[in-house]
């Protein structure tokens, strides 16, 4: 990569990291960029340029410096003494801004559980009290130092909040399971933040789910039912945005909410087709994807705020990406086209077969249901109280279809 290449790059990450503040609440004041071969290992960007931010930092009245970095606890320390004000990284930024947008208690805690384990190994002894970790007298052991104490309590904490969050992953498989046997698909959606994944969400399932031009709006996932233009019905699952350098203490802590995503049948990448960062934010994803073992789901990759660019980029798209969908979530645009290709790639590896009912059994009747919500049906010819019906079944669900309950008997061929 060139000098101006890393240049560009590296003023697109301080954009981010604009926008990050300003979802934290934070005013940007001034901003500052560095180009060296390494990190400084006790201040992260030299003693000279730690003497020159000082400066302007006095100089604009700032009280909080963020840098775009994770940095080591000494050099947080460092940093704080030197320019005697409040040190940030990225990890810390990102943790305050999903703090701030937890809503449910489970977002709150898988929230809490990751800037616990950022904490610990950066605790230091000072004076602090973790007040809001609990205290007071009596919490101390005999000859436990104030710094022992505090670690004590956050491993105490780490495990009880581990422990309510293993429970939200049982119940999430169990859910599944439910969902399962239903033979009802999940298609999840995933990307970027901001790329503008609840909007479609709120397309597709005429939902009123909160969208913002925010980072970061959705953390709680929400799952939804679709129905298909040929009366099959789906399950829609929004998730928690993705982001470059997302901490990995997060995407740990996430881990309940994202196998939402491994356990899909098929999960819509939602890309911001007007960003100028546009490819590292599909680089960050993969990397995601990778991370919590989702990169065996079937992918389509959904190019959204196709509004906001010109008909030769539109081109540029599909001749890169044809088997992408373009497509404008806010105006409608290419949404049935969408639908489409989703009714389409569920429908693959599809066989057709003809299964005979007895309408008067009640088992028989649930099963005719379930027929119509996974698969196309081609015939349904009813006499006497025999029903048949030739269908264009997904193969993982023939068995379900065809297997009778206890004492009943279907008929496939």
């Amino acid at each position: 990569m060139t000098g101006t290449a890393r240049r560009i790059e590296a003023d697109h990450s301080l954009d981010e990291l604009a926008g990050l503040a300003d979802a934290a609440g934070a005013s940007v004041a001034l901003r500052m960029l560095q180009e060296r071969p390494r990190p400084d290992p006790a201040t992260f960007i030299g003693s000279g340029k730690v003497t020159n931010l000082a400066a302007a930092c006095a100089e604009a009245d700032v009280d909080v410096v963020i840098f775009d970095n994770e940095l080591t606890p000494a050099q947080l320390r460092q940093l704080e003494e030197k320019l005697e004000r409040k040190v940030i990284d990225r990890t810390q930024l990102i943790l305050d801004i999903f703090s701030r947008r937890a809503r449910t208690r489970e977002g709150k805690w898988q929230v809490e559980l990751a800037q616990l384990k950022y904490m610990l190994p950066r605790l230091v002894g000072s004076s602090t009290a973790l007040s809001r970790l609990g205290g007071g007298i009596g919490t101390r052991g005999p000859g436990e130092t104030k710094l022992e104490t505090d670690r004590r309590r956050i491993r105490v904490r780490i495990q009880a909040i581990q422990k309510e969050i293993d429970q939200v992953r049982q119940r999430r498989t169990q859910l599944r399971e439910r969902r399962q046997k239903q033979s009802v698909p999940t298609v999840a959606l995933v990307g970027y933040t901001n790329a503008g994944k609840t909007t479609l969400f709120n397309r597709l399932t005429n939902e009123k789910a909160v969208a913002s031009d925010a980072l970061f709006v959705t953390l709680d996932p929400m799952i939804r039912q679709v129905h298909l233009p040929d009366r099959r019905e789906l399950l829609i699952s929004d998730t928690v945005g993705f982001i470059d350098r997302l901490p990995h203490a997060l995407v740990a802590a996430f881990r309940a909410t994202l196998e939402e995503v491994a356990e899909a049948e098929l999960a819509l990448h939602v890309i911001d087709a007007a960003s100028p960062d546009r490819e590292r934010h599909v680089a960050a994803v993969q990397r995601v994807l990778e991370e919590v073992g989702a990169v065996d789901v079937p992918l389509i990759d959904v190019y959204n705020k196709a509004d906001a660019i010109t008909p030769d980029e539109r081109r540029r798209i599909a001749e890169r990406d044809p088997g992408a969908a373009v497509i404008s979530a806010s105006t409608g645009e290419g949404i049935d086209e969408l639908i489409q290709m989703v009714a389409s790639r569920l429908a693959l590896d599809t066989r057709r077969i003809t299964i005979v009912f007895d309408s008067e059994k009640e088992f028989d009747r649930q099963q005719i249901a379930r027929l119509y919500r996974v698969a196309r049906v081609v015939s349904h010819v009813a006499t006497g109280g025999r029903v048949v019906i030739e269908a264009d079944v997904p193969r993982r669900f023939i068995e379900r279809l065809t297997t009778p309950g206890p004492e009943e008997s279907n008929d496939a061929s």
